[in-house]
């Protein structure tokens, strides 16, 4: 795939602004479009900002000012028309998602390969909105996306075959592990095994099994610390398929299936949403959600270099 392609990101938020900066970095020329022009200026400055610390920290080679030289920050529609791909980043909402892609497709060209970066909907309903469907697919980042290498590329029922490829082969070009999702299903797959962790989690926390802490700490220090060596599949065939079956057999049916938490609700109605408000389930004083971010992102970024290319190879 050649660099000489230009890549749009539609919408400047966490995502949109993180995903632009990184394709800048592999050299693509890049437009980053949003509605309003404030939140392209926190955008860009943040770019700059992350650019000047990987530098200072040896990180990427280039200067800053190289990169942001081939980013483009803008509202209007038709710089749109320039782009071989649109890498789709709004607000998660399908009222919304359709708005944006109606316009879209009469500013972007036929051959324009579209993607949306949604973590849950369907492929398919999104679609409804975006003439020539054929070229449209789902590119689902994991945020952060500079440092997780994980891109889930799922076909609608009138993806074509092309499209799905081009995809793939463009998070490959980012250095990135990217999955084929053969079926169009809400949660995608990464979603819906995190929100099954999460459901049971909170289950465990309202019976008052363990302290919030010990519950994370059973997920880190057990089975997360494995599944990046071997995922949930593969640790079944060296538990053994019969010996996982028997365990299902009692333990399945006393799993939760409650379809809301009601640990999460009470704590709503507090007030407490997490980090953005100071608490959640955690309490975060002063600036530690700040410092605990930077921290999750500096052990993500040696996690990833210690795993970066160490595949098995049974040779």
């Amino acid at each position: 795939m050649k660099k000489s392609l230009i890549i749009a990101v539609a919408g400047a938020g966490t995502m949109g602004v993180t995903l632009a900066r990184l394709f800048a970095q592999y050299g693509y020329e890049t437009i980053l479009w949003n509605r309003r022009s404030s939140s392209l200026e926190r955008g860009e400055a943040e770019i700059r900002k992350e650019l000047e610390a990987l530098k200072a920290g040896n990180i990427i080679a280039e200067e800053p000012e190289k990169i942001i030289g081939r980013l483009t920050f803008t509202t209007d529609w038709n710089d749109f028309a320039r782009a071989d791909y649109v890498i789709e980043n709004v607000a998660e909402d399908m009222d919304v998602k359709a708005e944006f892609y109606k316009k879209l497709c009469t500013f972007v060209s036929d051959d324009t390969i579209i993607a949306s970066n949604t973590s849950g909907l369907k492929i398919g309903d999104i679609a409804a909105s975006v003439s020539k469907p054929q070229r449209f697919c789902g590119m689902h980042f994991w945020n952060p996306p500079d440092l997780l290498p994980l891109v889930e590329v799922t076909r609608g029922a009138e993806t074509a075959e092309e499209t799905s490829d081009k995809i793939f082969e463009l998070a490959l070009l980012l250095d990135k592990e990217p999955i084929r999702v053969k079926k169009d299903i809400l949660g995608i797959i990464g979603n819906r095994l995190q929100l099954s962790v999460v459901r049971e989690a909170l289950y465990l926390l309202s019976l008052d099994i363990a302290s919030p802490e010990d519950i994370d700490k059973a997920m880190k220090y057990g089975p997360g610390l494995r599944y990046p060596i071997l995922g949930p599949l593969e640790s079944l065939d060296f538990t053994g398929l019969d010996v996982a079956d028997a365990i299902s057999t009692y333990l399945y049916p006393d799993f939760c299936s409650d379809m809301r938490s009601q640990v999460l609700t009470d704590k709503i109605e507090e007030g407490k949403l997490g980090v953005k408000t100071g608490a959640g389930l955690f309490d975060y004083p002063d600036d530690a959600g700040a410092k605990k971010l930077r921290w999750r992102n500096d052990m993500l970024l040696q996690l990833r270099t210690l795993l970066k290319g160490k595949e098995f190879k049974n040779v």
